[in-house]
């Protein structure tokens, strides 16, 4: 998978490849593997180089040990279509992160969702996700259907 990815307004293009247990990455000539385990809805157990971190997602960023970074990840493929300065333009796309099972769908189409509300729950690696609403909207689209495999990348709500 390939995002632009940009820390405090600097950054680039970014390969993701889903590895036994967790991600390889190459970015701004840095290549690694990461384990990443969300523990609660939008606290992330983070395993890099050796070393165990908390992430926190928090609108617009992340704090990871008591620092906060301005992140922005955006799928090359929305850009080309038209994203503007403030990010990508049309309608959001919640993906799934990695293969897996989806366990519960928290959303119907044309339901109103708040940022960060809870849209689908889906099953990778024993441990259960909750896919969150990047942005207010309304669900114009629910793909996820309970019980049905997922891949990673693939597309399971979206939002307008």
């Amino acid at each position: 998978m390939k995002r632009d990815v940009r820390v405090d307004g600097e950054g680039g293009p970014m390969e993701l490849t889903p590895t036994a247990g967790g991600w390889r990455f190459s970015w701004e000539g840095r290549e690694g593997e990461i384990e990443a385990i969300e523990v609660e809805p939008g606290v992330y157990s983070i395993l890099w180089n050796g070393r165990s971190y908390e992430a926190r997602a928090i609108d617009g960023g992340v704090r990871i040990d008591g620092r906060f970074w301005r992140t922005e990840a955006v799928d090359p493929r929305e850009a080309a279509a038209g994203a503007g300065a403030n990010g990508p333009a049309g309608p959001a796309q919640v993906a799934a992160p990695m293969p897996g099972k989806v366990i519960r769908a928290l959303v119907e189409e044309g339901q109103q969702v708040a940022a960060g509300q809870g849209l689908v729950v889906v099953e990778a690696m024993k441990m259960q996700n909750e896919m969150q609403a990047p942005r207010a909207g309304r669900v114009v689209a629910l793909r996820a259907r309970e019980g049905a495999a997922v891949a990673a990348g693939e597309v399971l709500v979206v939002i307008e």
